[in-house]
Parts: C-alpha cells; sequence; structure tokens
C-alpha cells in the first residue's frame, strides 16, 4: 500500500521505517526535515499525501516544560495538552485528500478533543483516531507486537473506516493483537487510562515500598509477588465492569486505617485518602442522577438492594445507604427494597429505580451465571437508572449509567 507519514520524529520514523520493512511504499514529512534511507521524505505535507492511501499524523502534543515530571508538578494548575500543532497539520492534509484516503491521528489527547476540535479541519478526507501503545526504546517491534490496536472512529463501527486500517494492521503484525474499536472519543479514553493504569500501579507498588521502609520487617518484594500472582481479583478482568462502589465490611475500613498509618509512619501523602474522597463524590453524583429524575417527575427514589452485595443480609459498608445519605441531604428520603435485610416494598405507582444490585456481575469470577432476579415488580412509566448497563424494559425508561454514546 502506499503509506504516508507526518511527523518522523523518535515516535514516526521507527513506526514509518517499521512499515516500509513490511513491504509497503511509505512517504514522510517533517518540520525538522529527518532523513531515511527506507522511508522516502518529502519537502512538504503537501507531496507526502497526495496519492497515497493511508496518511498517518504523528506529531507532538506537548505540554509545558515544566509539566514533563522531571520536577514536582502538584502545584501546577492542571491544563490540557496543546493541540496546534496537529490542528495545523490536519487543517494542511485535509487541503491535498479526497474521500478516498484515510487521514489516521496517532497522537495522544484527551477524550472529547477528536470530536469537539478536529473534525471540522478533516471535511474532505476520512478520519480515524489511531493512538499508539508504544514505549521509547521499543517502538519499532512494538509498532509490529503491540498488544491491541485502538481505533476509533466517528460512530464505532467496525466496518468502513475500521476495516481498512485493520486489513493494513495485518499485513505488518507480527504477532496477533486484539483490535479494540470504538468511537473517537471511546479510543481518546482507553489511550490515556491505559496510561493512568500503569501510573497508579506504580505509585501503589512504591507506596509499599515506602510502607515498608518506615515500618520495619517488611520485604516489598514478598507483598508485591504475592499481590502480583492474584490473578482472580487483582490481575485480572475482576472489578472492571464499573458498576457501584467498594463496599462491604473490609475495604473502605482498611483504607480509613491505612490512612492513620500513612500519618504514623510519616509518608507525606495519602492516597487511601483520595481513593476514598473519590469513593464518596462518585456516589454523590449517582444520587445527584436519582435526585433530578425524582425532582422532574415528582417521583419516589427506590433502592433496589441494600446489603452492600447480592446474596448477602450484610450493610457494612453498603455503597447503597452512602447513595441515600447523599440523597437524603437533596431533600429525599429513598425507600430501600432488599430481601436479605427485610426490607420489602410493592407500589403500582412509577418510581425512580436505582437497580443497585447485579449478581451476574458481583459474582461472575465465580462462574456463576444465573439471570438477576428483580426484588420487586416495577411499575410501568418508571425512571430505572443501571449502573451495571444491562437492564431492558421498554415499559420504563431505562438509563445504562455510564453509557451517553447514545447521547
Amino acid at each position: 500500500m502506499k503509506i504516508g507519514f507526518i511527523g518522523t520524529g523518535k515516535l514516526g520514523m521507527p513506526c514509518a521505517e517499521a512499515i516500509v520493512s513490511k513491504g509497503h511504499n511509505v512517504t514522510g514529512y517533517d518540520v525538522a526535515h529527518h532523513t531515511s534511507h527506507q522511508v522516502t521524505m518529502m519537502p512538504a505535507i503537501k507531496d507526502a499525501v497526495e496519492g497515497r492511501d493511508i496518511v498517518f499524523v504523528a506529531v507532538p502534543t506537548p505540554h509545558d516544560p515544566d509539566y514533563d515530571g522531571r520536577a514536582p508538578t502538584a502545584y501546577l494548575n492542571p491544563k490540557d495538552f496543546n493541540y496546534d500543532i496537529v490542528k495545523d497539520v490536519l487543517a494542511e492534509a485535509n487541503k491535498y485528500m479526497t474521500k478516498d484516503q484515510l487521514l489516521v491521528l496517532i497522537s495522544t489527547v484527551l477524550p472529547g478533543t477528536t470530536r469537539k476540535q478536529f473534525v471540522d479541519l478533516v471535511s474532505n478526507t476520512r478520519f480515524v483516531y489511531n493512538p499508539y501503545l508504544i514505549a521509547m526504546g521499543s517502538v519499532a517491534w512494538d509498532m509490529v507486537n503491540p498488544e491491541m490496536v485502538i481505533i476509533g472512529t466517528e460512530d464505532g463501527n467496525a466496518t468502513g473506516d475500521a476495516k481498512q486500517l485493520v486489513d493494513f494492521y495485518k499485513t505488518i503484525m507480527e504477532n496477533s493483537p486484539r483490535y479494540e474499536i470504538g468511537t473517537w472519543d471511546e479510543c481518546e479514553c482507553i489511550k490515556v487510562f491505559y496510561n493512568t493504569f500503569i501510573s497508579a500501579k506504580i505509585g501503589l507498588v512504591n507506596m509499599i515500598q515506602d510502607v515498608a521502609q518506615q515500618q520495619g520487617n517488611i520485604n516489598v518484594d514478598v507483598v508485591t509477588d504475592a499481590l502480583a500472582k492474584s490473578t482472580m481479583r487483582i490481575m485480572g478482568p475482576q472489578y472492571m465492569k464499573a458498576g457501584m462502589g467498594d463496599g462491604g465490611g473490609c475495604h473502605p475500613r482498611d483504607n480509613i486505617a491505612l490512612r492513620y498509618m500513612a500519618d504514623e509512619l510519616g509518608l507525606g501523602y495519602d492516597l487511601f485518602d483520595s481513593i476514598m474522597n473519590a469513593r464518596e463524590i462518585q456516589a454523590k453524583n449517582l444520587a445527584l442522577e436519582l435526585v433530578q429524575h425524582a425532582n422532574e417527575h415528582n417521583m419516589q427514589i427506590v433502592i433496589h438492594g441494600k446489603a452492600y452485595k447480592p446474596n448477602v443480609g450484610y450493610c457494612d459498608g453498603s455503597y447503597s445507604l452512602l447513595i441515600g445519605h447523599y440523597c437524603e441531604e437533596q431533600g429525599f428520603v429513598p425507600v430501600y427494597v432488599d430481601p436479605l435485610t427485610g426490607d420489602e416494598f410493592d407500589t403500582t405507582e412509577p418510581c425512580v429505580f436505582l437497580l443497585a444490585h447485579s449478581a451476574s456481575t458481583t459474582y461472575k469470577y465465580t462462574g456463576k451465571t444465573s439471570a438477576d432476579k428483580l426484588y420487586c415488580a416495577i411499575p410501568n412509566g418508571s425512571i430505572v437508572v443501571d449502573p451495571w448497563r444491562s437492564y431492558v424494559n421498554l415499559n420504563c425508561k431505562v438509563i445504562h449509567y455510564g453509557n451517553t454514546r447514545t447521547r
């Protein structure tokens, strides 16, 4: 295929040369006018994109130098990446491209950026967001041996533009990666939160190291090795289904106790406080969603599931009760329904329901496959907020909380 590459710096050039090594013809352009024995470098964007089947854009989205992490950044005001270079390149490439060509951006951007800032710049051609998961020092290898390939289109459809890109990648891959296809916005999320997961993971294991150093009688490697081998709940897909927040008699109280320990040991930071604060704000956000609908439609709020999880009667650390607390702060006292806590509810009037419990999600790792059973009838005309995004009822307004793709 005929490939164009705009931006042939420390990321772009190794990728472009890797594509050449797989038998494709590649033209390139970079403002720094790099040279290559494999990529045909052009003097202008126009020359690099004309007649190409696919054109990749790999230009920087920089922060100010103060934000690169080599010096403390916590005191700095948070700010977005700078997209000026991307915008200039997309607008220039668009002048010389047609609908027969595919323009592919691989630069890192925040969720929503493509739809809000880029799409109007590429009206003459087709556009895909395709961020790479590549580490400096192994760019060329990572390019053809990725864990996954992220492909974002306007509607998240796996056909058309996405399929064209998948078909291209199959000609250069040395492994068999999975292809994660979604909307532009979803793929922007996948990229930045993939990086954030790594940062959080490193931060947590290094916190264990600090605790070991300050507490004494602890070898951090013994602790982290045990956690790394815990593939049922920690190093696996369990708890990767967004829904209700953390609850129960262990996790919240453990984090509160660890906040005390962090202060006692003088760590100088408190990740546990941040975890608990996020938990509470997330619960408040969900409560405000319920209150909004209850207020607009003059309905009772019903929380379906009072215990901290399905199939138990324990309310210790119940996230449902925390959400109820925030509903009460807004002047709405919820009703709870849960057979194992002795809370019953029956009405023929439409209500705002929160489906707090999902046994099929909670116990998925045990192999349980039985369908969830409702604790009470849901009257027609009710509004059902489902944070697990699985409930269907054509006689009610069902909100799959966390899925805004159709908005």
